[in-house]
């Protein structure tokens, strides 16, 4: 096989190969559209309000009032 030759082949493979790549990302594209349209048909976009949610933030206070703590605690051994 001459230089040539083998550039030839190497030059379609590559077309080849990019072209399959374009194609499923044009594929995933569009089946990502079809999903975006069923999600919205079918309401299930919207988000379901609890109570749970609001709990959460009351934990995270307490806990970030711990690590503030800590950190002072650390700063406070380290300047000692």
């Amino acid at each position: 096989m001459t230089i040539p030759e083998m550039l030839g082949q190497s030059g379609l493979l590559t077309v080849l190969g990019m072209g399959v790549v374009f194609s499923f990302l044009i594929i995933l594209i569009g089946v990502m559209k079809l999903l975006e349209l069923f999600v919205r048909a079918m309401g299930l976009d919207k988000e379901e309000t609890s109570a749970s949610p609001a709990a959460a933030p009351a934990a995270s206070t307490g806990q970030n009032q711990a690590i503030v703590a800590a950190i002072a605690a650390a700063i406070n051994d380290k300047q000692k």
